[in-house]
């Protein structure tokens, strides 16, 4: 309704603004909007559409990179709090978090941009997470809390994560704002005294450039993940580095639930 209703209203603008503007010249009173003055509107319009977008896509990726970087930290600080943990469920803690890094790594981040899903991979071991808790949780309740609360931040950043894999700009948005740019772009050139020096075709071209190239940052930085400026894995990459030697500290000599790449070798 409110589609029909915004359709209508700009319509009987457009008539009514149409009807007075021959009534005027019928009456004598010729005096003329320039080019200018009719670009002007067009160009407001473009530059606040490209500066909302940007602002918009901007905020996505920063929230992508957080959440990127948040869930290594969690994942780091579950191993580190599971250190004070009673045996066995120190050991399987810890191995289960070393394997949920490596999983996360190899299989859900290169996907991330095409399925947006959990890796079934590495969500064994988020699963393995909440079955250790419930053994610890009578053993030692303040460590138990402690570890609940990592793993909560850390689901909650790897679904954050996730989300963020998706466009935050709709399609239909981003196409207005080609179709804005392109007229804007095309009502200067239009605009171009028929009289011009190079300056005119300079800083035309400048301006088309300068348009083209918002588009294709917008593109880019609204696939944070997979674009030029996309944010990499290594936050992740160095968590799987850093537990990993601390395990074989820590553990000397005992194995990992999983291979390099975070796939159980539990049958």
């Amino acid at each position: 309704m409110l589609t029909i209703i915004t359709i209508l209203a700009l319509s009987a603008a457009l008539v009514i603004g149409l009807a007075a503007n021959r009534r005027r010249h019928a009456r004598g009173r010729v005096g003329e909007a320039s080019v200018s003055d009719l670009i002007s509107p067009l160009q407001t319009l473009a530059v606040l559409l490209v500066a909302f977008v940007i602002v918009v896509a901007a905020e996505s990726y920063g929230t992508a990179g957080k959440a990127a970087w948040a869930e290594a930290h969690r994942v780091d600080q579950l191993y580190e709090v599971a250190d004070y943990s009673p045996e066995p469920q120190r050991e399987r803690l810890q191995a289960a978090a070393v394997c949920y890094a490596r999983a996360i790594l190899a299989y859900e981040w290169p996907e991330m941009e095409e399925s947006r899903r959990m890796a079934p991979e590495a969500s064994v071991w988020s699963s393995d997470f909440r079955r250790h808790f419930k053994e610890l949780a009578r053993k030692d309740a303040s460590t138990f809390q402690l570890l609940v609360e990592a793993d909560d931040q850390r689901s909650a950043a790897r679904q954050t994560r996730l989300s963020q894999a998706s466009p935050a700009i709709p399609t239909v948005v981003y196409w207005f704002m080609v179709i804005a740019l392109v007229a804007t772009v095309g009502a200067f050139a239009f605009g171009l005294p028929y009289k011009r020096g190079p300056a005119h075709i300079v800083l035309l071209g400048t301006l088309a450039a300068l348009f083209t190239g918002s588009l294709l940052l917008i593109e880019d930085i609204d696939q944070p993940y997979s674009g030029y400026i996309r944010i990499t894995s290594k936050a992740m990459a160095d968590t799987v580095d850093d537990i990993g030697e601390d395990f074989v500290t820590d553990h000397p000599g005992r194995p990992l639930p999983c291979d390099a790449r975070g796939t159980s070798t539990r049958t």
